[in-house]
């Protein structure tokens, strides 16, 4: 379809007796960030190696670009680029070589590719240090040069494996002001991560993987509402009234979370207003004092925790 860029109906891969992707659906819009977010061994590098193919599924309809990766691999990869976990570029040249590399790696031609290597040193905010050695640049940097090697040929579809994965909240900051860069351009990106933050920060739609398969799916907001809408939190002064609290509050005793370090009790509320009073009302006649009482939406931590207790359940 002319309005989806990516599209995997029933993708299975193995590796000897166990499954990275059993079964895995995704839709992601062209034009859109969608991220696939889910913890280690969930599937999703394996997902992102098949989806620029590096890797071939043992079943499954799987396109990119409109093209299967399969029967039409060199059409892909014409269309794609791709920002593994690892830098692939070299320490020891500096920011304006590795682009011009990648450039004639490509098949640019000399003058195209020192034109697009200016233009891309320029668009991450690197013009002033391209003639360095990357091997002098920060974390944050490195990053935005990989992201700026991986669109040297203005690909379609943008795969971002973990880009983030070991940077500081600087680091990461502006990778995030990079992706949302390219998203402003039209350019697909699908995201992969572990950071609940990331997804939360930069996609327009995400993906929970957990085992292989797609255990969720929807805007931010939507996978919030999963876990039933607001939520109410209250810090108590003393955090020996933790239990009295929990018997006296006027929520479902059994979905309050118990934090005793923070002294913090939290559950989900339907009505916001009738449950801020209530709880206010209630704390009062029973004499415990609060410290802080705070309504907000569930954390895509909360979300991840819930969508995923299936998995959990069987562990233990």
């Amino acid at each position: 379809m002319a309005d989806t860029a990516i599209t995997v109906e029933g993708a299975r891969k193995k590796y000897g007796d166990k499954p990275a992707l059993d079964g895995l659906d995704l839709t992601v819009a062209r034009g859109a960030v969608h991220s696939v977010l889910g913890p280690n061994g969930a599937g999703k590098t394996t997902l992102v190696r098949i989806l620029s193919t590096l890797l071939r599924p043992d079943a499954g309809r799987i396109e990119v670009a409109g093209h299967d990766v399969v029967t039409e691999a060199y059409d892909v990869r014409l269309r794609i680029g791709l920002l593994g976990q690892h830098a692939a570029v070299d320490e020891e040249l500096s920011g304006y070589q590795n682009l011009e590399m990648f450039g004639r790696l490509y098949h640019l031609g000399t003058r195209h590719a020192r034109v697009r290597a200016g233009e891309l040193l320029e668009r991450f905010g690197l013009a002033d240090t391209g003639r360095k050695a990357v091997k002098q640049y920060s974390g944050g940097m490195r990053r935005r040069l990989d992201l700026a090697a991986s669109l040297i040929t203005e690909p379609e579809v943008l795969f971002l494996d973990e880009p983030t994965t070991g940077l500081d909240p600087r680091g990461r900051a502006e990778v995030w002001a990079s992706v949302r860069s390219l998203a402003g351009g039209g350019t697909t990106v699908l995201l992969t991560t572990q950071y609940l933050e990331e997804a939360d920060q930069l996609a327009d739609r995400i993906s929970v993987v957990d085992r292989g398969r797609v255990v969720a799916d929807g805007t931010a907001d939507a996978l919030k509402a999963l876990t039933g809408g607001d939520r109410i939190d209250v810090v108590l002064r003393d955090a020996g009234h933790l239990g009295a609290a929990v018997a006296v509050l006027p929520v479902p005793k059994d979905d309050v979370t118990v934090d005793t370090d923070r002294r913090l009790l939290s559950a989900p509320v339907t009505d916001r207003m009738a449950a801020l009073s209530g709880v206010v009302r209630a704390l009062e006649e029973a004499g415990i004092e609060a410290e802080d009482i705070a309504l907000r939406r569930p954390t895509l931590d909360e979300v991840f925790l819930h969508v995923t207790a299936d998995r959990v359940k069987e562990a233990a």
